[in-house]
């Protein structure tokens, strides 16, 4: 096995031995993103150098015998949303180009304070907008098992990368499946967290009332691992959980028998990928074989829960990007003669179509006359939708759902808004909800390409989750890379 090929207990393994050092791992990465990168774009920002400089202070350490963090030497890449104290966060943006934060977001300090490597950042949707990292100022990224495939999104780069083993795990964002939808298309574990339990401090706000940080990894266990590391409560975030934050992952190994998996009818009722649809009643077939007593049930209000997305994320949208108009930091247009120019002009040049969209159909749904028909009446299905799963959580530990209705698409064949969205089908209910899922391979297609499902279980209760998983996860034992 290649040093870049480990996931992080068998990484931090060598190095607590001294078999490898982090410097070694580091380079390890290093070389391969030079070799891939070209054909991929997963990337907007390496910082080799930096890295490189990080893992050889850890490597110090650890030959003085000085105390070391849980990852400590472990080469990471961040999604581009986040701040990154003197290191390029710019949303994959021509609106944050230049933009350099002077701190760093809550979870990057706690990697920090871990000893990680921070080897780059990766490419996305501008702003979290879109669900197969096209919109990217910096260009697109491809899949990393099909090059002529997006990498899904907008967490695209992150998944990317993983699948790729350009780093041993990567964090994203999640706002209505960005984490796990990409992690599907690229056949890596993608976690949403319940909502509050991963600070968005230095988080650069899509929706505020959905988006949740989450890792990507190589595996069920890495992803309890990283989130024991980024959870708690954070006074700098108003809608952190203020709760006795458990040990993540503590019961995973737990046998399954016995365990309520409830079913929704709902998510086989859409026009699915017959191959997803085969590998999801697969995965419910091997719950049943591993003792767990699985049931058909109903989410009523799941055929609502796109539209309400929408109009919330929107509206949000528009209210959180009103920020970005040339004045303060970020892109400013060279072409004005007032300041009214001047704001109309950066913002016409600074954001893409996509972006564009969403701030216009927001500041459409906010506006007088229509606040009580679109975006009031949203927030009201919201509060059904979370009725919902709170309904259905009170009789089963987990829902099983496809994560994708189909496997990564081919780059530029969806270029009607409307069909892009969809992708987000069967993830958007989630983040309405608040509640936490991830996702995880399940096979692959006949022409290659990963498929997965997605587990779901109450807001804070990811061990419960990670138990299904871990099991499911036992039990499928994918190994399939991409040949990239």
């Amino acid at each position: 096995m290649e040093l870049r090929e480990l996931n992080i207990k068998q990484a931090a393994e060598l190095l607590d031995k001294k078999e490898i050092s982090s410097a070694e791992l580091t380079q390890a990465c290093i070389d391969r993103i030079e070799a891939v990168e070209p054909q991929i774009n997963a990337l907007v920002t390496v910082c080799a150098e930096q890295a490189l400089e990080t893992a050889k202070r850890v490597d110090e350490k650890r030959a003085r015998g000085e105390k070391l963090g849980r990852l400590a030497g472990i080469p990471t890449i961040i999604k581009d949303n986040m701040c990154t104290k003197g290191v390029l966060s710019t949303a994959s943006s021509k609106m944050l180009y230049n933009y350099k934060p002077v701190y760093d977001a809550t979870v990057i300090e706690k990697l920090k304070a871990e000893d990680y490597v921070m080897l780059a950042k990766a490419n996305m949707d501008e702003f979290a907008m879109g669900s197969s990292t096209e919109t990217s100022y910096y260009g697109v990224t491809k899949n990393p098992w099909d090059t002529t495939r997006v990498p899904g999104g907008s967490s695209g780069g992150s998944a990317a990368c993983v699948a790729a083993d350009e780093a041993i795990f990567a964090l994203g964002s999640d706002t209505g499946g960005s984490v796990r939808q990409p992690a599907a298309f690229c056949g890596v574990v993608g976690l949403k967290p319940t909502y509050g339990t991963v600070s968005r401090f230095g988080l650069m706000a899509f929706a505020s009332s959905l988006d949740q940080i989450g890792p990507l990894t190589k595996n069920v266990e890495d992803s309890a691992f990283v989130m024991d590391i980024i959870a708690g409560n954070d006074k700098k975030d108003s809608t952190s959980a203020i709760m006795e934050y458990p040990h993540y992952g503590e019961g995973m190994k737990q046998d399954v028998k016995g365990l309520r998996v409830g079913i929704p009818k709902e998510y086989l009722q859409q026009e699915i990928d017959p191959e997803v649809k085969q590998s999801y009643l697969d995965a419910i077939k091997l719950f049943e074989d591993m003792g767990a007593v699985v049931e058909e049930t109903s989410l009523p209000t799941f055929d609502y829960a796109l539209s309400a997305y929408y109009v919330i994320a929107s509206a949000e949208v528009a209210s959180n990007l009103s920020r970005f108009d040339g004045i303060r930091y970020g892109y400013r247009t060279e072409q004005y003669d007032d300041l009214k120019q001047m704001y109309k002009n950066t913002r016409s040049e600074g954001f893409g179509d996509e972006t564009k969209r969403r701030i216009m159909l927001g500041n459409y749904v906010l506006s007088s006359g229509y606040y009580d028909a679109y975006y009031l009446k949203a927030l009201k299905v919201k509060t059904l939708i979370k009725n919902d799963f709170e309904r259905l959580f009170e009789k089963y530990d987990v829902l099983i759902s496809p994560t994708a209705p189909s496997p990564a698409f081919q780059v530029g064949a969806k270029s009607n808004p409307l069909e892009m969205y969809l992708n987000d089908l069967f993830t958007v209910p989630v983040n309405i909800a608040g509640v936490t899922a991830i996702s995880l391979p399940s096979g692959v297609t006949k022409e290659g390409l990963p498929v997965s499902v997605q587990i779901i279980a109450k807001a804070f209760d990811e061990n419960t989750m990670f138990r299904a998983a871990y099991h499911f996860e036992q039990a499928v034992k994918f190994d399939r890379k991409p040949t990239l």
